[in-house]
């Protein structure tokens, strides 16, 4: 059986969460090779794979096991999909959990994700991912460069 294309993006979308989690940057510039990626709050704007994984090599710590041992967890997608024009919108939620040996499972951020789909070549892409942080906890086992990276614009 075909999967459709909400499945197809859903499963992109996870696909994301998988290679962060895993510590593959390079994978996860794989997934937005096609993309810009924004955060709320800042101008810049990352295009690229080498940018897009060096923005993650920058600002992820990763542990001996090569891993930010996190785990991402993207709840309520929500996909429209225009089949004519071969594009699609998602929006989503994460809250992004983690636990070290110094560090107790507990969830560290929150927030959504806004982000834009083709359909090139018969598959899915991402053209944009939009990141809105909303709730900031305790990043610093997480971050390089401490929580100002994740702050949320209007947080007081």
């Amino acid at each position: 059986m075909q999967e459709t294309a909400s499945e197809a993006i859903t499963k992109l979308i996870y696909t994301y969460a998988e290679r962060i989690d895993g510590g593959d940057f390079a994978g996860v510039a794989d997934v937005f090779a096609h993309a810009t990626l924004t955060f709320e709050g800042y101008d810049d704007a990352v295009r690229g794979k080498e940018a897009i994984a060096a923005l993650y090599a920058r600002t992820t710590r990763r542990y001996e096991d090569g891993t930010p041992r996190t785990k991402h967890v993207i709840t309520n997608i929500q996909v429209e999909v225009d089949d004519a024009a071969g594009t699609a919108v998602a929006r989503s939620y994460f809250t992004v959990f983690q636990a070290t040996s110094v560090f107790p499972l507990q969830p560290i951020v929150a927030g959504r994700y806004h982000d834009r789909f083709i359909l090139r070549d018969g598959r899915w892409r991402f053209v944009e991912r939009r990141f809105r942080t909303e709730l900031v906890g305790d990043v610093s086992h997480h971050l390089l460069g401490g929580p100002a990276v994740l702050a949320a614009p209007d947080a007081p």
